[in-house]
């Protein structure tokens, strides 16, 4: 296979049947559907349109996209859109990067039951900013959160963490003041890490009691009662992670942050080196290397790959972007319009939003050649070819 613009659909079309067939039984129809519409997306199997240039000669075939969340070419679009819809709950102050980050043996437990763990990382990390951020010792004010879920690590292993950007301040208990962070700092860590570890663990616990999680192989045992508050045990003492970065330069920097991070999938197709029936190789990124280039090239046997890229399918259904606090959808135009007329600002126009990594060429985009405005000529359904072809391009003189 061709090391140039090689793409996870790539891979699919070519090696996954072989590997669906060898683990049969043991791959959930979500994931399926994963390795369906990645392998149909922007072929004729979904159709499309032709477009052409008002100016010059040029034409352009473009197949429909499947539109899958996890589809690493559908992501660049609907980032895109979400920023621009995000742009209106900009506050002109700072903005902090917040990470919660599971244990890995909470990472094991979260394994098979996704919904349920994940939904609880998403609800005991809102808390406890909120939580601790209502403390009138700590800020003394309800604060907005947009929580964003990555269940990988840059080497596609399964590393359940929250991300989660806080506007610096919000608003006072009656809802009259505008309460401001201290410049650089929003709330400690360390407070932010022993909540977080009792409200999950607490959550965990009630989970288990409600019949809600389900265990397999050596962790079966922990369907027990007694056996599942024995292996939370040593947990209650650990450090657990949670880790704040510096606030970002102003409102364009968390807009360009989270066009980054909002529709990020497991893997680019950028990172892809190499594939065939054997290897696929992709770049990655050792943080446990402190000093010195952590950049580095990981080779793993192709059904390996296949499978840990799929196991950061989420259930249907469960949404990885959250809003908490101030920012929450039922409440958040009147919570922000209230924020900007204590803080004495307009709203934040984004005439051009961040991009993510791939945008297709669509009607939004000109004609790459002449600038020209592209038109449609010619709309195909699935499985049928354009009737008009798209010429190919003569080479400047």
């Amino acid at each position: 296979m061709s090391k140039h613009a090689l793409e996870i659909a790539d891979i699919f079309r070519a090696y996954g049947p072989a590997w669906r067939q060898a683990n049969a039984g043991h791959v959930s129809l979500g994931q399926l559907k994963v390795m369906s519409s990645i392998e149909a997306c922007r072929t004729e199997a979904l159709g499309g349109h032709v477009a052409a240039c008002t100016k010059c000669e040029h034409r352009h075939i473009a197949y429909n996209s499947c539109k899958n969340r996890h589809c690493p070419k559908c992501q660049g679009p609907a980032a895109r859109d979400w920023m621009a819809a995000r742009a209106e709950d900009l506050l002109p102050v700072e903005y902090f990067h917040l990470v919660f980050t599971l244990p890995a043996e909470i990472a094991r437990i979260a394994y098979w039951n996704k919904k349920a763990v994940y939904g609880l990382l998403f609800r005991a990390s809102a808390k406890t900013v909120a939580t601790i951020a209502a403390d009138p010792k700590r800020l003394g004010a309800k604060v907005g959160m947009t929580s964003v879920l990555h269940t990988w690590g840059s080497a596609l292993l399964h590393h359940p963490h929250v991300h989660m950007i806080v506007p610096g301040g919000g608003l006072s208990k009656d809802g009259n003041r505008w309460v401001a962070c201290k410049p650089g700092f929003f709330l400690h860590v360390r407070v932010l890490s022993r909540l977080f570890r009792r409200l999950f663990i607490e959550g965990l616990l009630a989970l288990h009691c409600e019949g809600e999680l389900n265990f397999f192989g050596d962790l079966a045992g922990l369907l027990e009662p007694q056996a599942f508050a024995a292996y939370l045990a040593p947990l209650r003492n650990k450090e657990w992670v949670v880790y704040a970065k510096p606030p970002f330069g102003g409102p364009k920097a968390v807009l360009a942050y989270l066009s980054r991070y909002t529709h990020r999938v497991a893997i680019s197709n950028s990172r892809i080196v190499s594939a065939d029936a054997n290897t696929v190789a992709f770049r990655w990124k050792d943080y446990r290397i402190k000093n010195g280039e952590r950049q580095k090239v990981l080779r793993l046997a192709t059904p390996e790959f296949i499978r840990r890229f799929l196991i950061h399918v989420l259930p249907d259904g469960f949404h990885r972007i959250r809003h908490y606090g101030l920012l929450a959808s039922a409440t958040r135009k009147a919570n922000i319009a209230k924020a900007r007329a204590l803080l004495g600002a307009e709203p934040v126009k984004n005439e051009d939003p961040p991009t993510a990594e791939i945008i297709p060429l669509t009607l939004r985009e000109p004609c790459p050649y002449c600038g020209g405005q592209m038109r449609i000529i010619e709309t195909f359904r699935r499985g049928q070819k354009p009737q008009t072809r798209a010429p190919p391009r003569k080479a400047a003189a």
